[in-house]
């Protein structure tokens, strides 16, 4: 995708976030006394989103969250996201609150690249039908719930059989997704753009406890076998519950998130250098 010069925007604020909102006015204020289109919204608002197609490109103000929410959004409309950082970690929101101006003033201008993210396409499959269908720009998570007692999780990569794990459960994500909770659980960090499929189990137990990266291309389907319960999550975001014999299909999605950046590709590894140096997130409860 190459870069054009934007001409409307629509503004995703946090709205935990308190200083998101004042930015936002601010920022559209901004666009607006220089003739652009802009309008803003909380990341929450369900009609607004759905309006986000008028837009040429939209911005995300919050934390890697907002930019998540944000970013999927963009993937299913076609439209890049760009993120002014206002939480702590900052993987994937480059721009900090102190640089806006500089940073429109170039999007303006055309001087950005885009950076393609790929996603996951994972169904919830039951007695062989398809209940729901989800995309993920992070990962889809398989877990036990809140019985201690580690789950089993028959596990086959393009129909053939890989393992059955025995554990807590087992992050199935994306090189964007080798960052976030992949990375917590002792997993590699892959290259930003690289089109591959993380495996990385949660405590497993006597069982294989490697991470295994797969080739974008290839299909992942865990059969999840439990006598008590165990759910599943998409990004992070609301557990849904998992049956007994219901599997999960994972693949490639068709879809793709584009992130507007400023910096040369090689800022990704010098912000993981500093993130890993000094976890910001230490102090979350202060």
């Amino acid at each position: 995708m190459t870069p054009t010069p934007p001409k409307r925007f629509i503004l995703f604020h946090h709205p935990k976030v308190t200083e998101s909102l004042g930015l936002a006015r601010e920022i559209v204020a901004y666009l607006e006394s220089h003739g652009f289109n802009a309008e803003y919204c909380s990341i929450d608002d369900e009609a607004k989103r759905a309006q986000a197609s008028e837009a040429d490109m939209l911005i995300a103000l919050g934390g890697d969250g907002t930019m998540l929410r944000a970013g999927r959004l963009g993937a299913l409309i076609k439209r890049p996201t760009l993120g002014i950082n206002l939480g702590r970690l900052g993987f994937l929101v480059e721009v900090r609150p102190d640089t806006w101006h500089e940073a429109l003033d170039r999007v303006l201008n055309g001087d950005y690249r885009l950076e393609e993210r790929m996603m996951l396409h994972a169904s919830h499959c039951q007695n062989g039908a398809v209940l729901r269908s989800y995309e993920a720009l992070n990962e889809v998570v398989l877990s036990r719930g809140v019985v201690v007692r580690p789950i089993r999780l028959q596990t086959k990569v393009d129909n053939g059989p890989l393992t059955t794990y025995v554990a807590d459960g087992l992050i199935v994500a994306t090189p964007t997704g080798s960052t976030a909770y992949a990375l917590a659980a002792g997993g590699p960090v892959l290259p930003p753009d690289a089109k591959n499929i993380l495996l990385v189990p949660i405590s497993p137990h006597l069982s294989l406890d490697r991470s295994i990266v797969l080739p974008g291309d290839m299909v992942v389907e865990v059969v999840v076998r439990t006598e008590h319960e165990a759910v599943f999550a998409i990004d992070g975001q609301t557990s849904r519950p998992l049956q007994d014999k219901d599997s999960l299909r994972v693949r490639m999605s068709n879809h793709v998130a584009h992130f507007v950046r400023l910096t040369p590709p090689t800022h990704f590894y010098k912000t993981l250098a500093d993130r890993m140096a000094q976890n910001p997130t230490a102090d979350k409860a202060k």
